[in-house]
């Protein structure tokens, strides 16, 4: 019997790759002799491909003017060959594996089988189908082109490689840098041990051991109040630059840079977790965005576990351009998994990130292109800005979005300014594919695989930009799902920090000794401001004339300077948070929340609590996913839906979930749209 390779092995005569004659007329002529499409459809179409980067069928599936069986049929007189259905006729698995699932996706092809010497490929782009045959493995030998859907390749690649492909999203990043490898034996051990060190330390020598935390708590305040002010110093210098460029580029005395090429297809994934309340209105928020809709393409990332998300969507009548990708059942069901696996089915070479509750700004898409295209080519992500649409809720939801516009306005851009580790969010976030996937993309394993990916970037060499765009999504208004959220975040970044001190000398020699150090600030200095914040708060007895036991030996030690430094200190940073705060909300949109931003002294307990919560997690179920509930704050969306685009109309689907439907959205407004962004120099090409 042959062996499982031996269909790959050709003959000692067999002949080179070669494809069947074109027929010369144009696919747009072949419609049209069909009559499967309208003359002034294709021709917008084609006004449309002449500016960007798109293929034509593309566009007219896109907007609905043709449909996937009368584009297919021209396409099989156009090259002159015979469509396949892989579904009634499956192909040979192994010239699938032969090639790499990942190849096959990317570039929408299916090798079908092997029959008398002659190795036939269907394809859903048959245009690029010469340029991919110099990357086929030599034992395909004469290879011939067959035509099939991108949906056909997909499903015929998922029926016989499901599987393979889930646990390579599980495994993408090596495993020195996943949480996948912990020990979690060894790490319980080391953290009842830590506790059993301390209590028995609080009993022997309560002082010494109270004194020692309040040295490192006073140790990592300083440091973190040094680089808030150096971000701070950092944000003002870049937003002088911004304004003397405005004035220059107004003045004339600077020429405004404009893109020398296509725009490019931009995919954005958005994974949904049981979001009841959120499926139906998301697909209202991403009808605001004015990109070229043949050049956007939404993936909408499911469980194949999670009903609740499934019969949301199936009351939804999804466009051409926002599809549905199904994760499978695995050991772990993350966010990073699910964006793993979906990876695959992106088109664009920008990859993009937005979570279920996000309403982009319009013309995002349009900044995130133009930035990629003049920044430098070692600039692997540009980090967008997140805000709240509803920070008027109460108290809570005022504080949490000081503390966002602090972070996202002012620290980011400064720490990125810095040349630091950028601690990526969840959302808003855009990358070059290529970078995204030499990384190994994200750590199935990690409950924030977003700055563990900000650090795996800046470890091999990549930079984060901050970009000036903003997504508004819904703060978290209530105490008990805000400790949830904040004990996740901890706790990945406790499991982030635990992950790349491994081997400190190799995390050294990457980031270099400037960023090595900014590292640790970041990362276990912020945890440590969490877990040991009511030490330094306990001094506040003194304040009250209240006796503390360590105000006797800090003042033998240090003199009767030592109390007055600590307060001073005290004070110093809370002067300090107070002003990056109201620096942060300075602008109209949040000037209503100056007022409010000395009460943030209120708000951090919560923190807290969310950090000892964190560590026991850490330790007692370190994989555990403590989903935030979205969807409690309507009043934002039911404004979103009155600016609706018409196409953008709910119904119920007829067919099974991830269906596409036409988009009903008037011409003339993607016609304009295409005509008003796209350069003009172009002669007649980013993803919580």
């Amino acid at each position: 019997m042959a062996s499982p390779q031996s269909a790959l092995v050709p003959p000692a005569d067999a002949a080179a790759p070669t494809m069947a004659p074109r027929n010369q007329a144009p696919l747009g002529q072949l419609l049209l002799e069909d009559g499967a499409v309208d003359p002034g459809n294709l021709l917008k179409a084609s006004v449309m491909r002449g500016r960007q980067d798109s293929r034509l069928g593309q566009i007219l599936l896109t907007h609905g003017w043709v449909t996937p069986e009368a584009l297919l049929r021209a396409l099989c007189r156009q090259w002159r060959t015979t469509a396949l259905d892989p579904a009634r006729t499956p192909g040979d698995p192994r010239l699938i594996d032969a090639l790499g699932v990942e190849f096959c996706l990317a570039n929408a092809i299916l090798p079908w089988r092997r029959i008398g010497g002659v190795t036939w490929i269907a394809t859903a782009r048959p245009e690029a189908f010469a340029a991919l045959i110099p990357s086929f493995p030599a034992g395909f030998g004469q290879v011939r082109m067959l035509l099939c859907s991108e949906d056909q390749v997909q499903a015929a690649v998922l029926a016989v490689r499901r599987i393979a492909m889930i646990r390579q999203a599980e495994m993408r990043v090596p495993a020195a840098e996943s949480c996948r490898s912990r020990n979690e034996a060894r790490t319980g051990r080391i953290a009842l041990g830590a506790m059993a060190a301390l209590a028995l330390g609080l009993w022997l020598a309560p002082v010494l051991v109270l004194s020692a935390l309040t040295l490192w708590a006073t140790a990592s305040l300083l440091a973190q109040s040094g680089l808030k002010l150096l971000a701070f110093l950092a944000s003002r210098k870049i937003e002088a630059e911004g304004r003397a460029m405005a004035e220059d580029l107004a003045s004339g005395r600077t020429a405004r840079a404009e893109m020398t090429g296509p725009l490019p297809v931009i995919s954005v994934m958005v994974p949904l977790f049981r979001e009841s309340d959120v499926a139906g209105k998301l697909v209202g928020r991403l009808s605001r965005l004015d990109y070229p809709r043949e050049l956007t393409d939404i993936l909408l990332v499911i469980e194949a576990s999670d009903q609740v998300t499934r019969n949301a969507i199936q009351g939804a009548r999804l466009p051409g351009w926002i599809r549905v990708v199904e994760v499978p059942n695995g050991p772990v069901q993350t966010k990073p998994r699910a964006l793993n696996y979906a990876l695959n089915f992106c088109r664009g070479a920008i990859i993009g990130v937005w979570d279920a509750e996000d309403r982009p700004d319009p013309d995002q898409l349009h900044k995130v292109a133009r930035r990629f295209h003049f920044a430098p080519a070692e600039v692997a992500c540009l980090q967008g800005a997140l805000d709240f649409y509803n920070p008027r809720t109460n108290w809570l939801a005022r504080c949490f979005t000081v503390e966002y516009a602090a972070w996202f306005r002012v620290i980011l851009p400064g720490v990125a300014r810095l040349g630091l580790v950028v601690p990526l969010g969840g959302t808003t976030l855009f990358f070059r594919r290529d970078a995204l996937e030499q990384v190994g993309a994200w750590d199935a394993w990690n409950v924030t695989e977003d700055a563990d990916l900000g650090v795996r970037l800046a470890r091999r060499g990549w930079r984060t930009e901050i970009i000036d765009t903003t997504t508004d999504e819904e703060a978290n208004c209530r105490a008990l799902p805000w400790v949830k959220q904040r004990s996740r975040w901890l706790k990945g970044y406790a499991m982030t920090w635990g992950v790349h001190m491994r081997d400190p000398r190799a995390l050294w020699r990457e980031l270099g000794a400037w960023r090595f150090i900014g590292f640790q600030i970041q990362f276990l200095g912020s945890l440590s401001q969490y877990l040991l914040a009511p030490i330094l708060w306990s001094f506040w007895l003194l304040s009250l004339g209240l006796p503390h036991p360590l105000r006797e030996p800090l003042a033998g030690v240090w003199g009767g300077y030592a109390i007055p430094a600590l307060f001073g200190t005290f004070v110093a940073s809370e002067l300090l948070s107070i002003g990056v705060g109201m620096w942060a909300v300075r602008a109209d949109k949040h000037r209503h929340l100056m007022y409010w931003v000395p009460s943030l002294h209120l708000y951090f307990p919560l923190g807290c609590l969310a950090g000892w919560k964190a560590i026991y997690e850490v330790v007692v179920k370190p994989f555990y996913w403590d989903k935030t509930a979205h969807g409690i704050y309507d009043a934002a969306d039911a404004a979103v839906a009155v600016a609706v685009p018409e196409g953008a109309v709910f119904v119920p689907l007829l067919g099974s979930i991830g269906e596409r439907r036409p988009d009903a959205a008037p011409v003339a407004r993607d016609i304009a749209i295409g005509e008003a962004h796209a350069p003009a120099s172009v002669p007649a090409r980013k993803s919580a």
